[in-house]
């Protein structure tokens, strides 16, 4: 029995070093594929991806993915508690229809990169695993340049550069405003949306994202960093004194 557990307890850290040893090498080498990659090059055939890094995409490229995704991504350790709780809050409310989400951006990456597709509490306890390391181990800079390059961008392309040349026949660094707000429209629904050919609604998200890139500003000005800060600390302390 001591011998078992000697052995499990082994293999827990050898384990654990691995994983460590992997968001290591991802930190400053692009992750090579990922399972959603495989799974749809089965399905499609072929897929369309080339990677860019983060100071070589419009700056309004970021921004747009964190008014669109996550307004608190600067601000939080990879987790957003109160995302989490607006979201058991409302499927509480709504039950037996469609199930909101309150993943975060770190969150997001995580299970682009290391988990395989599919829902199960053991895929999800990997993510939240591979969360932790990756807010521990990259900068903030580094998961959302990573995100961008990863995120399925619609059907068979993966990150901003192949939708910027495909739909917009220009580079990721020329992207428009608008262009990067169509893009982050796409996002929470990549084999539905399509940027090249946007619909109505997501005409209207587009021009949501906008505005709330206006709001925002300038996410990773040290300034305007402060003023989101003092701004989600008030929020908090309403929502406590809500309770």
């Amino acid at each position: 029995m001591l011998r078992s557990l000697r052995w499990l307890a082994a293999a827990v850290l050898w384990s654990f070093v691995v994983c460590v040893l992997w968001v290591l090498v991802l930190r400053v080498i692009p992750p090579p594929v990922t399972w959603v990659m495989v799974d749809q090059s089965n399905e499609q055939g072929t897929l369309q991806r080339d990677w860019c890094a983060l100071d070589e995409m419009s700056h309004s490229m970021p921004l747009a993915v964190i008014a669109s995704e996550d307004q608190r991504f600067l601000h939080h350790h990879g987790f957003s508690w109160t995302a989490i709780k607006k979201a058991m809050e409302y499927n509480a409310r709504k039950k037996g229809k469609k199930v909101k989400g309150a993943s975060t951006i770190s969150q997001q990456t995580a299970k682009n990169v290391f988990c395989w597709p599919g829902r199960s509490f053991l895929r999800k306890g990997v993510e939240a695993g591979f969360t932790v390391l990756i807010e521990a181990l990259w900068s903030k800079e580094r998961i959302i340049e990573v995100y961008l390059n990863v995120a399925e961008t619609g059907k068979g392309r993966f990150g901003v550069q192949a939708t910027a040349l495909t739909c917009f026949k220009h580079d990721a660094s020329r992207l428009s405003t608008a262009e990067c707000a169509l893009i982050a429209a796409v996002l929470p629904l990549p084999r539905k949306f399509n940027a090249c050919a946007p619909s109505g609604y997501m005409r209207k998200r587009q021009g949501d994202i906008q505005r709330q890139m206006r709001l925002l500003g300038d996410v990773f000005d040290p300034a305007v960093m402060e003023r989101t800060r003092e701004r989600i600390r008030k929020e908090e302390e309403q929502e406590r004194k809500g309770k």
